[in-house]
């Protein structure tokens, strides 16, 4: 049975290969079966649309990442359950993210896992591309990643699997999402 909740944005964020996508899945599956149809914003897809024609340096990264929040609070503001998968590279970045969503709305989540499992992972085949000089600014090889100061959950998705990652996660989420009375 769905229950009508408050609006909140789930924000995953870490290197390309840590899971965010598939956790976002997962997450996206839990949300419909309990709260009703969540938006999703994943940036591959942001990027082919609303985002397109950007490119991968800090400024286009913040512009990208801005534009990609402000679309969240509107998705929370309707009172929707918001899943956001972005790398987020920059502290500066997810300061950004929390600044316009608002923390009351907002919950960080830090998928974290070595560079090495994540180029292990390599699904688009952008680290292979990466090596060879085929992509620039590259997040975790030309491009930097800063730890995080602040998040709501961390998830090891290098130790764990996606089974536990996802019901870590779908058990925090359902935490933090308000019934409407």
């Amino acid at each position: 049975m769905q229950t009508k909740t408050t609006g909140h944005v789930f924000w995953l964020f870490g290197l390309s290969g840590s899971g965010k996508s598939t956790l976002a899945e997962h997450l996206t599956t839990q949300l419909r079966a309990k709260s009703g149809t969540p938006l999703i914003l994943d940036g591959d897809a942001l990027r082919a649309g609303l985002c397109r024609g950007l490119g991968f340096s800090d400024a286009e990264r913040s512009e990208n990442l801005r534009r990609a929040a402000e679309v969240a609070k509107l998705g929370a503001s309707a009172g929707l359950p918001v899943v956001a998968s972005f790398i987020t590279p920059l502290e500066a970045h997810r300061q950004l993210v929390a600044e316009i969503i608002g923390a009351a709305h907002l919950s960080l989540i830090h998928l974290t896992a070595s560079l090495t499992v994540c180029q292990s992972r390599d699904v688009k085949g952008l680290y292979s591309r990466a090596q060879k000089g085929l992509v620039t600014q590259m997040t975790g090889i030309t491009s930097n990643f800063e730890l995080p100061s602040h998040v709501d959950l961390q998830i090891d998705t290098a130790t764990e699997s996606i089974e536990a990652s996802a019901s870590k996660l779908g058990a925090f989420a359902l935490s933090r999402l308000s019934p409407l009375n």
